[in-house]
């Protein structure tokens, strides 16, 4: 099993999450962040400067078995990218075990993608 972090601009999450779906990608958490990379802006309006670097992104995390993770990083990929400095980055760890509460399955068994 891996669990599949990424990073992304907010204007493709919509995009991010139809390409998961047709993933077959069912279950995916998300989070509103904000973030910071190598590039520094500021912006002065009406004579008052503004630090605006930290920019707003959404953090996704879902686990899917080892079989479903090239898929869905490659949706990932395919649907956030825009070209631009700041499309996001994606990491992937394995899962060492996954439980589900309700019926107390054990490993691929208890996550919902086939």
């Amino acid at each position: 099993m891996k669990k599949i972090e990424a990073i992304i601009r907010k204007s493709k999450f919509v995009e991010v999450r139809n390409a998961l779906h047709e993933a077959d990608i069912e279950f995916l958490s998300w989070w509103d962040v904000k973030g910071q990379g190598n590039a520094t802006q500021g912006l002065i309006f009406r004579g008052i400067a503004y630090d605006i670097n930290a920019i707003d992104r959404i953090y996704l995390s879902f686990v899917v078995r080892d079989q479903n993770a090239d898929k869905s990083i490659n949706a990932i990929l395919k649907s956030a990218y825009t070209g631009e400095s700041g499309d996001g980055r994606i990491f992937v760890s394995d899962i060492g075990e996954a439980i589900r509460i309700r019926t107390g399955d054990r490993g691929d068994e208890s996550l919902y993608n086939k």
